[in-house]
Formats: C-alpha cells, structure tokens, sequence
C-alpha cells in the first residue's frame, strides 16, 4: 500500500512514508529507533536504551527522557487513525517492543532474500538464486546505520549482518562468474569490493581465480603479491593455504613472459589522469616552522611507508588554516605526484554539501564522466576509493562541518593524503591526525608583518613593530590587516598605527577582530575600498557562492572590463583566487562569511539596481551558451533560447574567448555556476532567465549524457517558466523534459511532457517547436509498438519542417519514417528514406545525423543479409561519433556492428563489441539497449556451446523487457 512506512538501517537511518523520508529529529531519538529497529519485535530493555542514548553519564531523569522520545516516535511513524500493520511502538514490562511487518524493514527483506538464495541454491536454481542475491545486495546503501555513533548494544547484530552482507556478495559475484560472460563488470566489482576490504581473503580468491581461468596469469600472481605483501604488512601473516595452492598453479602455469610477475611488488602506475586542482600558495606564507616541519615529516613519513595519512587542521576564523593546508599540500607534491584535488564543503554555510555532491566533483576531477558517476553516495565513494587505491594523491578538503561529512570522502587504503580544514574539532575521525592552530608567536607575526608591509620599514621601526603584533594578538589575520594598512600608506609611520592600536577600547574598530573577528576585519577593509569597488563587492553578493570568472564582475558592474577592480578587491583580500578552470580561466570567489558581510553591506543598496546588475550576469551567460553550443558539432532538435535583442553581453577585453574556441571545455567548465545561477535567477525575481539558461545548456547535457542536472535543473526551470507566466518557455522546458524521460525509457511520462509542449507550441502558433514536439511523440510511440501513431507524427513533423524549409528537422523527421518502415520489416521503403536522409545530412553538414543514418542503414542491411555493405555503413557512423564524442551513439553502432559479426559466424570480433556496448547500456542506465544487447549475447553464448550463459542473457533480457511498457511486444 503506498502509505506503508518502510525503515532502513543498511545504510543511514531512513524512514519513509508514500515517498517522503520522515524527519527523526536530533540523534538521541534516532539512536533510540534504531536500537528497537535492530531488534524488531523483541523487547529492548529501558536499561539498555539508557545505555545506548547516554553511554557515559545518564541524567537522573533518562527515564523520563527515553518515555519522551518514545512517544515523539510514536506520533512519527504510527500513521492516524491507526491501520492493521502499521509499525507500532509497545510498552512492555522491562522495555519497549517494536512491532512492524517483515516487509517494511529492509534488514528483514535482506535475510529473507539471502534464504530464499540459499533454498534456490540447495535446488542448483542458480539463475533464481543469483536473482535473490542481487535484491539482497541492492538493500544496501552503506554501512549499517552509517552516521550513528556504534554502541555495544548493536554490535552482536551489526557483526551478523556484516557476515551475511559478505557472504551474499561472495555468493553472487561467484554465481555472476559462473553465468556471466561479463568478466570484466565481475573484476571491477571485485576490486571495488577490495578497497573496502583488503584483508578479505574469500574476494582476493575470487578476483586471482577469474584472471587464472582468462588466462591472465601475470595480472593474477600480481594480485596475490599485492595480498601477500599486505598481510605481511597488517597482520604478519601469510595467505591461507588454498590461496598458497591457487599461487603453485599460477606458478607452474607461467612462461617466460610472465616471471616478472612473480617479482616482489613495487607500485602500480596510476591509472587516473593527474589532477592540478591546488589552490594559488602565497608567496609570502610565514611562521608556523614547528607545525610545517611536523606536518611535512608526517606526510613523507606515510608516504615512504606506502600509508595513507590524514590531517585536520582546525581553530578560530583568521587563524590561518587554510593558507597552511595549501602551503603543506604545495610542499608536499612531489610525495602525491598522480594530483591534486580541492574542494570547499562548506561546513559555514547556513546547508554544508552533501557528501555525494562533493563525491562527483572529486570524480569528475579524475576524469569520471558525468554519466559514468553511481547515483548514491555509497556507490559513488567506493568508486572513489577505487579510483584511489593504487594512487598517491593529495586532498584538500576545506571548511569542514563535520567528520560525518568527511568520511565519505576519504581514500580508503590508498597511498594518498587528505588535509582537512574546520572550525570544529573533530575527535570522533577515526585515524586523523589533528592539530588545533595556535595564535603565532611574536617572532614569526613580525616576520609576517614585514613579508606584507616590507621588510625596510619593519626594520627601521622595530620597537613599534612589535607592539603592533602585540596588538594583533599573534592572530594571522590581524597582523595582515595591519600590514596591509603600512603597504597601502606608505607615509605612515609604525608608530602611529601602533598609537591607534594602544586603546583598547578603540582597538577592535582598528583590527575589527574580536567576537566578531571575521566580519569585522571585513568591515574593515571594505571602508578602504574606492566606490565602484565597494560597489562591486556588494553586488558579488548577489551571486550565492560562484567560483566566477573575471567577466562577471564586469557584468555586475555593466563594464566593458573590470580587471582593476577585480585587482583590488584581490588586494584586499575580500575576493580570493579560487584555481583555474578546465579552459585556464581564473576562478574568484567571495570566502563565506566575506560573502555574509557583503550581503549585509548590499541591504542599503537599490533593489532594483542589485537586480538588474544580476540580469547582466544571467544575460552574459545565456549570450556565451549560445555562443559554445552553437559550434558543438551535434546539432540539437530542441529548441535552444538566445539572447534576446538589447540583453547584455560580456565585450572585450573581459569577454572570454574560450566559448567559441574550446566550447565544449568551456561548457564544461562553466557548468557548476550555470546551474547554481537557474536557482539564483528563480529565487531572485527573474523566472525567465531562470529557464532560457536551463534550457540553453540542454544541448550540453544531452552531448554528455548528463541526466541528473538536466532534471534538476529543468524542475526549477518548469517552476520559473510559470511564474514567469511563458507559454513558450514551459513548452521548451517540458519538450526537454520529455527528450529526458525518453532516455530513461520512461515512456508514459515522455508521452505526457511532448504531448503538453505540443498543445503550447500549437496554442502560440509556434510550427516548428510543435513538429519538433511531434518527432518525440513518434519515437515514444515506436518504442510502445504503436507504429500507426508514430508514422502519422512523423509525417506531419515532416511536413510542418519542410513548410518552414528545416532541412535538419526534415532529416529527424525522416529518420522517424524509415525506423517505422524498418520495424514493419518494408526494408525497400526503409532504405529509402534513410538514404535520403543520409544525402540530405551530408549537403548540410549535419554529421551527427549523417551518422545515425549510417548506423540505422547498417542495421537495415544486416536484416537483409548484405553484411557487407552493412558493415561499412556502421564503421562509418562509429567514425563521426567517436569523432564528436558521442558515447551512447558509438555504443548502438558498435553493438549493431557486433550483430552483424554475429550474424556473419564471426564471433569472437562480435563478442568485445557486445559486451562494451552493454557496459555502456548498463553504466547509462539504458534498459532498452541493455536488453537488446542481452539477447544477441544469448545467441552468441549458445553459439558458442555454452547454454547456461546463453540461459542467463536471456533471462536477463527477458528480465528488463518486462521492465519496460514496451516489453510485452519485444520480449518474447
């Protein structure tokens, strides 16, 4: 029943009533529920619960506080009025009782799943058993109530299901070997598993085993190196003796070429693209020598034991953790050469990131694909732990909030190093190594004082010198600000600002430090700011928390270029060089609590000029989109809004050169801050700038496969368009939308998005958004089967292009007609209209389409037996995709390519080409291609004499056509 509330423990706490997860309030509370969910219908005694919510002091009234937590959760999770099944909370005697159905715990559904395993197991039911085992293992979002301090009163429960976990994995991975001939996914999962458990020797027998039967007999002794050496390492001990007998085969199987194997082990190279991600070391970094000095022995102390090392610098703001972390992590390169990353969490903000958006953008630094990043925060880390494992890199991660948010992030058991920075100390990361920053000393504030006011001056000075650090309090921050003060007056003596600094009372307005140090300082130097850079401080604000480029501040400011004040802000320091981009450009940003202040400062400011100096950033970015997705080669069928007749633009010398010389880099680069600024826009009173930029990056997202912006974005985007009161933008929106939900093969929900755009297009008079809208309708009703519908679509489509002479919509359109032809199997009428769309895409230029029609003529020819003719149609479709870095297209015309081998007896040419492309389905999500892929491995398998494999492409095949609407007419 959709009201049923279903409670998770395999992972973080989570309950969940007809699709909302439920609020379980602070962590006393939670620890409570999740000590009944760990003992479902069994009395937990209040003593225990007692011991649980307060391991060390319990107040006298816990008693009283575990009544008034239980019934907080009673009212949570006990719907009303109360309905039979319902979870209910039941006082007992000694205790509280959980009472809940089998079905609503996932606990319970995995052991049940892992017995219905072993039944089918007992039966030789492999197929039916492997099933079970991947239901069981998909229950699992992490560890067991990740997020929860552990308690002696879970561990005898925690300890079992962590053994039935690896038990199921152990059993499904064996039985995948055994009926998979997807070796490869097996191996990654294998390896994946072993970075989160390395000393488990049931994965390594597995992992050496598969490389031994692919004959893989180097990468196979190398691996039980790797394991002997780690045991040796962590344990002092050997592998067990069926691996030591799995190693005597290897040996005896090993020629020549293969002894070098059997070599002690050193390293592995890299195999991730090295990251440059640091941020810019001050030049004039001082003090801190003992810390420094510390620190740097640590890391090279880890580095040269192969060790991992993780430090957490923390203190008050000002204190300099940061600048210190980025000195440490400069320093230390040469011990992380395979890169460096950095990313900011946050931990200040009023919402810290989540650790699964910071887990992508740490992917996509190491070269992760979009549409290659796991959608949940437990998969997406053990990637990259994978990612990790044989890697030596340094992490900088800043402004933590908490060690909760950093343990996802961390490296595993590889060789890398993660820096930490915090205002929170924290005790409970297991295995870091922290230091809490102290005020500098007086020797090392004066040498920071003369590295900023000069070293001259200091000098001639010393006594005043002193007494101003004095004043400073050895707080980094303070002794910049008053050197920064010496640097900017260079006809100021140090006496007089060490007079202004000796009042007490009159010092914090000076320094702006004390409770409100941050702000203050702040404050401070933005009164020395000249007006249009005051000005343009307060209108970053605007912006939330972008990494900008150099133009932006133009736009805010309506400039032609704004480098000077952009210099001066830098100067000081309430703007700060975040980095580089992809492209080269600089990045800037406001630091957090600066931002604070400037939004503050920004209150006095017009309304209307704060919002039409954002208008101008939003219109810059719409005009340089239009500029980069106008020179992607793929020419998109949506329709894509410009910029509008007087909307600003960057010119030179601010405006950047990158979208039209390296657009998709750009486009790449930029897409953070675009989609960040769709939110900005809609919440800032400008709705219809909110989805053009949504809508004009969608050529990007659909280049890149890259779903999950696309339809975050396009929901905000949905939401402006209407308040915005745009027929034509909500009918753009919702034809992208359905373009979206027909990747996910979500037919039902693409039919109703193109079917509104549509009825918009059509009630503005709008022909060609309404024929583009008619192009989505076909193919959804081709995919339902339903080719009646979706020859009319296409016909009419056609008819309304070729009205309005769009020979690119014409070649869509056309397309459309032949696929219907070809599924009717009239292949003359087919050929015909793809080869006419073929000559019309190569007279203008339109190669993505070009090559689409080369694919489906491919595909055409091999249902009539010119195998031949088939395959240099498909060679050449491969070219332009790979060629416009296309993917999912190479994956169809690689796996239409494999048919044809397949078809033609040549199977082991048809055999890489299947199983690459179904990686690719699979990795996309694409259950469509997924299964088609699945059966032409069925046959392949059956060809090849093994029809337990074959069995099991099919079934697998069988399994997602049922998953599909169309899968009752192309599943059989």
């Amino acid at each position: 029943m959709t009201s049923a509330t279903t409670f998770r423990v395999l992972g973080p706490l989570q309950v969940e009533r007809a699709g909302a997860v439920l609020p379980l309030g602070g962590p006393k509370p939670r620890l409570l529920l999740a000590t009944l969910l760990l003992h479902p219908s069994s009395t937990v005694s209040t003593d225990t619960l007692i011991d649980v919510l307060w391991p060390d002091r319990p107040p006298a009234s816990a008693t009283a506080n575990v009544h008034t937590y239980v019934h907080q959760l009673r009212r949570l999770i006990t719907p009303a009025p109360t309905v039979d099944g319902a979870p209910r909370i039941v006082r007992e005697s000694s205790g509280y009782q959980l009472e809940l159905a089998d079905e609503h715990l996932d606990m319970r559904q995995f052991r049940a799943a892992c017995d219905t395993a072993r039944e089918a197991l007992r039966g030789a039911h492999t197929v039916a058993a492997l099933a079970a085992l991947d239901n069981a293992c998909a229950l699992w979002r992490g560890q067991v109530l990740a997020g929860l301090p552990g308690t002696p009163a879970w561990d005898g429960v925690v300890a079992s299901l962590g053994e039935q976990w690896l038990w199921a994995q152990e059993r499904r991975l064996a039985l995948r070997a055994e009926l998979d001939a997807d070796a490869p996914s097996v191996l990654a999962e294998l390896r994946g598993l072993l970075t989160e458990h390395p000393l488990h020797e049931p994965f390594w027998h597995q992992l050496i085993n598969i490389l031994r039967e692919q004959d893989r007999v180097p990468e196979a002794l190398q691996a039980y190196a790797d394991l002997e050496q780690m045991l040796r390492a962590e344990l002092d001990t050997e592998p067990s003796a069926p691996l030591r007998r799995l190693r005597a085969d290897l040996a005896n199987r090993a020629g020549p070429a293969d002894t070098q194997a059997l070599q002690p082990h050193t390293s592995a190279p890299p195999s991730i693209p090295p990251a440059r991600q640091l941020p810019f070391d001050v030049p004039d970094f001082t003090g801190r020598h003992t810390t420094v000095a510390e620190l740097t022995a640590l890391l090279r102390d880890r580095a040269l034991r192969d060790q991992p090392a993780l430090v957490v610098l923390t203190g008050a703001p000002g204190i300099g953790k940061t600048a210190l972390a980025v000195h440490l992590a400069h320093a230390a390169r040469g011990l992380y050469p395979d890169g460096q990353l950095h990313v900011e969490l946050g931990g200040t903000a009023a919402h810290p990131r989540q650790p699964s958006d910071v887990l992508a953008e740490l992917l996509r630094g190491l070269g992760v694909a979009g549409s290659a990043l796991p959608a949940g925060q437990a998969e997406r880390a053990a990637l990259l732990r994978s990612r990790l494992a044989s890697a030596r890199v340094c992490l900088l991660l800043e402004d933590a909030s908490s060690a909760a948010q950093v343990a996802p992030l961390l490296p595993g058991t590889s060789r890398s190093a993660v820096l930490v920075t915090s205002r929170n100390r924290m005790p409970d990361l297991a295995g870091a190594y922290s230091v809490q920053l102290p005020a500098l000393p007086e020797q090392e504030a004066l040498r920071l004082l003369a590295a900023v006011a000069g070293h001259d001056r200091i000098a001639a000075e010393q006594p005043s010198a002193e007494e101003i650090v004095r004043a400073c309090g050895g707080l980094p921050l303070a002794v910049r600000i008053a050197g920064a003060k010496l640097a900017g007056r260079s006809d100021w003596s140090l006496a007089l600002l060490a007079e202004r600094l000796r009042d007490e009372r009159d010092r914090l307005d000076e320094l702006r430090i004390g409770d409100l140090e941050v702000r203050a300082a702040v404050e401070l130097s933005y009164a020395l700011l000249d007006t249009t850079a005051a000005r343009g401080f307060r209108l970053l604000s605007t912006l939330g928390q972008l990494r900008f480029p150099s133009w932006v501040l133009a736009a805010l400011l309506d400039l032609a270029g704004a480098e000077h004040v952009l210099d001066t802000l830098v100067d000081a320091s309430l703007v700060e060089l975040a980095g580089t981009d992809a492209c080269g450009q600089p990045r800037y940003r406001l630091p957090e609590l600066v931002r604070c202040h400037a939004i503050e400062c920004a209150d006095t400011d017009d309304i209307g000029d704060r919002l039409a100096a954002l208008r101008r950033v939003l219109e810059g970015y719409l005009a340089l989109i239009g500029d980069a997705t106008s020179r992607i080669p793929a020419r998109f069928l949506g329709l894509t809004p410009g910029p509008k007749n007087g909307h600003w633009r960057p010119a030179a010398p601010s405006a950047p050169r990158q979208p039209c010389t390296a657009p998709l880099d750009w486009l790449g680069a930029e897409i953070a801050n675009v989609v960040a600024l769709v939110s900005v826009a809609a919440e800032g009173g400008l709705p219809d700038l909110a989805w053009r930029l949504a809508a004009a990056y969608t050529p990007y997202f659909d280049l890149r496969g890259l779903r999950d912006v696309w339809r975050d974005s396009h929901e905000i985007a949905l939401r402006a368009a209407r308040e915005a009161g745009s027929s034509h933008g909500e009918a753009v929106i919702r034809r992208n939308q359905g373009q979206l939900y027909l990747y996910q093969d979500l037919y039902p929900q693409a039919r109703i998005a193109f079917e509104a755009a549509h009825d918009l297009f059509e009630s503005l008079g709008q022909k060609h958004g309404a024929a583009v809208a008619r192009t989505g309708l076909a193919s959804v009703a081709r995919h339902q089967g339903d080719n009646e519908r979706s020859l009319a679509h296409c016909e009419t489509a056609l008819s309304g292009f070729r009205a309005m002479d769009d020979l690119s919509g014409s070649a869509v359109a056309m397309l459309g007609i032949g696929s219907v032809w070809l599924e009717r199997s009239a292949y003359p009428a087919a050929a015909d209209w793809f080869d006419s769309a073929r000559q019309l895409c190569a007279r203008i230029g339109d190669q993505h389409r070009e090559a689409h029609a080369n694919s489906r003529l491919g595909g055409l020819r091999r249902l009539t037996g010119a195998l031949q003719v088939a395959r240099e149609h498909l060679q050449q479709a491969i070219t332009i995709f790979e060629e416009l870095g296309d993917e999912q297209c190479v994956s169809y015309a690689r796996q239409e390519l494999g048919a044809v081998f397949l078809d033609d007896g040549e199977l082991a040419r048809a055999k890489p080409l299947l199983v690459d492309a179904l990686r690719v389905h699979q990795r996309r999500a694409d259950r469509r291609g997924a299964a088609e892929v699945a059966e032409l491995l069925g046959r392949l398998h059956e060809a090849l004499g093994r029809p337990d494999r074959a069995l099991g492409y099919r079934t697998r095949a069988r399994s997602l056509w049922a998953s599909l609407e169309a899968g009752s007419t192309r599943g059989a």
